[in-house]
C-alpha cells in the first residue's frame, strides 16, 4: 500500500503562503480581505456634516460603507441655528482632531463646512454633496435664487420662535405633503414619510446670513451634483463646482443621494481620501 501522494513543490509554496496570510489576518486564507487602499499611511479622518431638515443619521448608509473600508468617521451634529453658529460648532470639532481630515457637507452643510474649514491646515479636502458652496460675502438666500429649478421655498412652513439672544426668529420645516417631491424623490415613500416626520428645523436666519470665508479657495474640493434635485437647483450646483475648479461627478438623483445613491457618495469621499494620502 502506498502512502499519500506527496505534495508538489508548487502546492507546498501555495499552502505556505496561505498559512502566512491566515496568520497575519486572523482569518481563513479564503476570507483574507482585499486592501486596495486600507494600508496606506496617515489615512484621514472623515468628518461628515448633514444639512437642514436632517440629522447625522442621514449619512448612515455612507458611514456604514466607509467604516467597512476601514476609515474613522465622524458624523457631526449640525445645530442648524445659523451659519456663524453652525460653522463655529463644526470648527470646534475639527480643531479637536489630529492628523489629516477630509470634510464633507450635504445641502446646507456645504455652506457650513465652507466657513468652518477656512484656515485649518489639517483639513486637506472638501467634499460637497448636492450642496450650497458660497463664496465669501455671498448670502445663502440670494445664492439659492441665482438659478431656477428649486422648489424648496414654497414648500417651507415657518414656526415663530425666539432666538437665544431674545430676538424674533422662525424655525423652517418642509411641509409633509411636499417633502418627498422636493427633498427625497428617489427614496422609498415609506422612508420619505419617516424622514419628514423626524426632520429637524433650520433657523430662518440661515438664509439671510452672509458667508465670511470660502475654504474651497485654498482647499481642493470634490463635488457631487444631483441632476434631479428640486431643493438646490442643479444649475447652481454645476456653477459652484466650476467656480471651485472641483473634481465633479453627476448623478441622476434627488436632493438626498446619501440615501438613494450611497455608493456614489462613498466613492467620491474615498477618492478625496486617496488623494490626501497620496501626498
Amino acid at each position: 500500500m502506498t502512502g499519500p501522494h506527496p505534495m508538489s513543490r508548487r502546492a507546498l509554496v501555495a499552502a505556505g503562503a496561505a498559512a502566512v496570510a491566515a496568520g497575519a489576518t486572523g482569518l481563513p486564507a479564503h476570507a483574507a480581505p482585499s486592501t486596495p487602499d486600507d494600508d496606506t499611511p496617515a489615512r484621514p479622518t472623515l468628518v461628515l456634516v448633514h444639512g437642514a431638515f436632517a440629522d447625522g443619521s442621514s449619512w448612515a448608509p455612507v458611514v456604514e460603507r466607509l467604516q467597512r473600508a476601514g476609515y474613522t468617521v465622524r458624523a457631526v451634529a449640525n445645530p442648524l441655528r445659523g451659519l456663524a453658529a453652525d460653522a463655529a460648532h463644526v470648527r470646534a470639532v475639527l480643531t479637536s482632531l489630529t492628523g489629516p481630515v477630509v470634510l464633507a457637507g450635504h445641502s446646507y452643510g456645504g455652506a457650513v463646512i465652507t466657513e468652518a474649514a477656512a484656515g485649518l491646515a489639517h483639513v486637506k479636502a472638501l467634499v460637497y454633496v448636492a450642496a450650497f458652496v458660497p463664496d465669501a460675502g455671498e448670502v445663502l438666500g440670494e445664492l439659492a435664487d441665482r438659478f431656477p429649478g428649486s422648489e424648496l421655498q414654497p414648500a417651507l412652513t415657518a414656526v415663530p420662535v425666539t432666538a437665544p439672544d431674545g430676538t424674533p426668529d422662525a424655525d423652517l420645516y418642509i411641509r409633509a405633503d411636499r417633502f418627498r417631491r422636493v427633498f427625497a424623490a428617489d427614496v422609498p415613500a415609506a422612508t420619505a414619510r419617516l424622514l419628514a416626520s423626524v426632520q429637524r428645523p433650520l433657523s430662518a436666519s440661515a438664509f439671510g446670513a452672509k458667508a465670511t470665508a470660502a475654504a474651497w479657495r485654498t482647499i481642493p474640493s470634490w463635488h457631487l451634483v444631483a441632476a434631479r434635485d428640486r431643493a438646490i437647483a442643479p444649475a447652481l450646483q454645476r456653477f459652484q463646482a466650476r467656480r471651485a475648479h472641483a473634481h465633479t461627478v453627476e448623478i441622476a438623483g434627488s436632493h438626498l443621494p446619501l440615501r438613494s445613491h450611497p455608493d456614489a457618495v462613498t466613492a467620491l469621499i474615498r477618492a478625496a481620501a486617496r488623494a490626501v494620502t497620496a501626498h
